[in-house]
């Protein structure tokens, strides 16, 4: 056969809609019962990052696939369930589920000594098959691993309430009546603090360092449809700062006016939160901030400002890793340091391997990966030729340069990508 996807969540769909429309063989290994990845996990019952409260920070037109486009009572940020909904009548519509092995994990992905790749995977009943393909398209997503602050704050073994990641938050309903200390003040955090503020006695927001907060809408647009504008991302890196700097100043004021810290570079030059709700429960006195968490005991928390607060409970919203154990151990795009793919896709060092979705832009993956999985049938079909591995490093170094100005180096920081330049890369590509 040849090519072999792996994952049938938004990233893997691309890939197997693409290819497709190409009319390439192909098969897709998922290792849940059902399409959808992340969003269909906690319908499910499975665990994930989707809480029942979670919906999307980008606009529905950009959510969705170019040839499937969401429909008009689908709501302008659409919540996980709506997502899974969405993917799930995708699947079907685009002809996609003949393609999909379901409940089969992937074991080992091998390439041998002609240059073909070998393809271990383990069905629901534990029977093993090993099958050769010219291609392997690796869309795994990267929200597999929780990261809990290394080391946890001192006093940690001594806390008598219940500490848990993000990945095991499901509704604020659970903490009623509860003292919680969220912790972060990314996508998660806010979302969450947000939530269990309407059912906890009392909620804090433990915010180490500073972030942007920015609206979901600002000038009545959606903030990712206004990124997407010819006439904004025309715009000079430094014209759209001013831009955005001076709409945050009228729409919100300065976080510091919030309790929060403020961010230590300008907007674009690290990383973005978007939220409508966090600011005004803050406002409200439903969320109440505080700095980074300096010691744990017993039920207090100190911070490091000094200040304490009794908890009998810490949510620790601290992001994501990822590892894809069907690889060898130390590939460079497995979790365990900076991901090192030329164009954010393509192994310089192992031909036919491919990657979609490993990437964080700010605002809608969707375009993104479907741009990414076009370049990836031109590659398959030889419309498109890779230059040589040593031109491809070098891309690869320039590009973590970057990355290491801008947010410091490491694998979660290697895989962000500005959506406009990043599309403009893959068009080039």
């Amino acid at each position: 056969m040849t090519v072999c996807v792996i994952g049938a969540g938004l990233s893997g769909l691309a890939a197997a809609y693409a290819l497709h429309e190409a009319g390439l063989d192909f098969v897709c290994l998922e290792k849940s019962p059902g399409v959808g990845g992340i969003w269909r996990r906690s319908a499910a019952g499975e665990p994930g990052p989707a809480y029942r409260a979670l919906h999307l920070n980008s606009a529905r037109q950009l959510t969705c696939f170019e040839d499937f486009p969401m429909g008009e009572d689908m709501p302008l940020y659409p919540s996980h369930r709506d997502m899974a909904a969405y993917l799930a009548e995708f699947a079907e519509w685009a002809g996609l589920l003949p393609h999909v092995e379901f409940r089969t994990e992937v074991v080992s992905v091998r390439q041998d000594g002609a240059g073909a790749w070998t393809v271990v995977s383990r069905d629901g009943r534990g029977a093993e098959s090993v099958r050769t393909f010219e291609q392997v398209v690796v869309a795994a997503g990267h929200h597999d691993v929780p990261l809990l602050p290394d080391p946890l704050p001192p006093g940690s073994e001594t806390f008598t309430g219940r500490m848990l990641h993000s990945m095991d938050y499901v509704d604020g309903a659970e903490f009623a009546g509860r003292r919680v200390v969220v912790v972060g003040l990314g996508a998660s955090a806010v979302d969450i603090a947000s939530d269990v503020s309407r059912h906890a006695e009392r909620t804090v927001l433990s915010a180490r360092n500073g972030q942007h907060i920015v609206p979901k809408q600002l000038f009545g647009m959606s903030v990712d449809l206004i990124a997407a504008a010819p006439w904004f991302s025309s715009k000079s890196l430094t014209e759209q700062q001013d831009f955005i700097d001076e709409a945050l100043r009228v729409a919100r004021g300065p976080l510091s006016g919030y309790g929060l810290p403020e961010p230590p570079n300008r907007i674009f030059q690290s990383p973005v939160t978007v939220s409508d709700e966090i600011l005004p429960r803050i406002r409200q006195g439903a969320v109440r901030p505080r700095p980074g968490i300096e010691s744990l005991s017993g039920a207090s928390v100190r911070f490091t400002d000094g200040s304490t607060e009794e908890a009998d409970a810490i949510v620790f919203c601290t992001g994501f890793g990822w590892r894809m154990p069907f690889l060898e151990a130390d590939h460079p795009a497995g979790g365990q340091g900076p991901v090192r793919l030329y164009r954010r896709v393509v192994d310089p060092d192992r031909p036919g391997l491919y990657f979609l979705g490993l990437i964080r832009p700010v605002g809608s993956i969707t375009r993104l990966v479907e741009a990414q999985a076009r370049w990836v049938v031109r590659l398959v079909r030889g419309e498109s030729v890779l230059p040589a591995a040593d031109v491809m490093h070098k891309e690869v170094d320039g590009f973590l340069e970057g990355i290491d100005r801008r947010y410091g180096l490491s694998a979660g920081a290697s895989v962000h990508v500005d959506v406009n330049g990043y599309l403009g890369q893959l068009a080039q590509a």
